[in-house]
């Protein structure tokens, strides 16, 4: 046992001393190097943390104001202001009444020697309003805006004709989108502009504000009469409307719209006024399935009674 001690003892005497090169670990915050210690400690902002759990329902009002205006929150509002914008009206404000029979009555006529004083006594009211436009618009002058205007009136209907969307939002407003569009699904349309029986002119104008005083449109009455060539074809490619061949004089009260106040505004097609005294439109040849024929059966006269049961004999 002694001699099994004394062994290990010289084994370990004989053994080379270990070097312990373990780095020693501390848990100090100090930077190695002092030197802007200033700087580094101002790079920590101390937060005051909200508590969420806080219940402010039980903070009396003036209380409540109090916080905040301590963390900067403004009061909220009872109602949600959301942004819109108003880019046409949604009608015609003082239309334009048509005298009765322009087109085709006598200027000589009685009738229409009223109607003449009548348009005249209404003149100064378009006066003053081509006056407002013209504030708004410098280059604005009435020759110059019925050939602009004629110009519009036929792209508006050539892009009805192929179908492109996006360039009749161009030339026409959103409220006389609809109505461009109505029943034109799955139709082919066919149109041509001839030509101008009577020179194009401006017949009235009006202006209006909407919501504010600053906020002005303006609508001009246009009076067409032309020549035109329409059909209108079914998606079975029968003619429903028109005629591709015979051509038509069309005499039409556009209105035209523009947003004064917006500087980038634009001219465009806003309703078209129909008189009382126009003649009613043709009505289209639709096609309708056949009903089913009803089955055949003899006369009511003829039918057979039905014989009565006989009796039944008591025993």
């Amino acid at each position: 046992m002694a001699n099994s001690v004394l062994l290990k003892f010289s084994a370990l005497r004989l053994t080379p001393a270990l070097m312990c090169n373990q780095q020693s670990r501390t848990t100090t915050t100090k930077h190695h190097n002092p030197k802007f210690k200033k700087e580094r400690a101002q790079k920590f902002l101390k937060i005051d943390l909200p508590d969420f759990n806080e219940d402010h329902t039980s903070y009396p009002p003036h209380k409540l104001r109090q916080k905040m205006k301590e963390k900067g929150v403004l009061p909220p509002r009872p109602w949600m202001e959301r942004p819109f914008y108003i880019s046409a009206t949604g009608g015609v404000f003082e239309a334009y009444v048509p005298p009765e029979g322009d087109g085709k009555a006598s200027i000589v006529s009685t009738s229409r020697a009223k109607q003449t004083v009548e348009l005249l006594e209404k003149k100064s009211k378009s006066m003053m309003a081509i006056r407002k436009i013209k504030s708004f618009d410098e280059d604005y002058d009435s020759k110059k805006f019925i050939s602009h205007a004629q110009d519009i009136y036929i792209k508006a209907h050539e892009s009805l004709v192929n179908n492109d969307k996006r360039a009749l939002r161009l030339y026409v407003t959103e409220k006389a989108y609809s109505e461009f569009r109505h029943n034109s699904h799955l139709k082919t349309i066919r149109w041509k502009f001839l030509e101008s029986l009577e020179p194009p002119r401006v017949v009235h104008a009006r202006c209006t504000d909407v919501i504010s005083k600053e906020n002005i449109f303006g609508q001009v009455t246009v009076r067409f009469h032309t020549r035109q060539q329409l059909a209108v074809y079914d998606r079975f490619g029968r003619l429903i409307h028109g005629s591709e061949i015979l051509a038509k004089d069309v005499l039409e009260y556009i209105v035209f719209e523009k947003h004064l106040s917006n500087l980038y505004g634009t001219w465009r097609v806003h309703e078209k006024i129909i008189p009382d005294w126009a003649p009613p439109k043709e009505p289209s040849k639709l096609t309708r399935v056949m009903p089913d024929p009803e089955p055949e059966g003899p006369p009511p006269d003829t039918v057979a009674e039905a014989p009565e049961p006989p009796a039944i004999e008591a025993k």
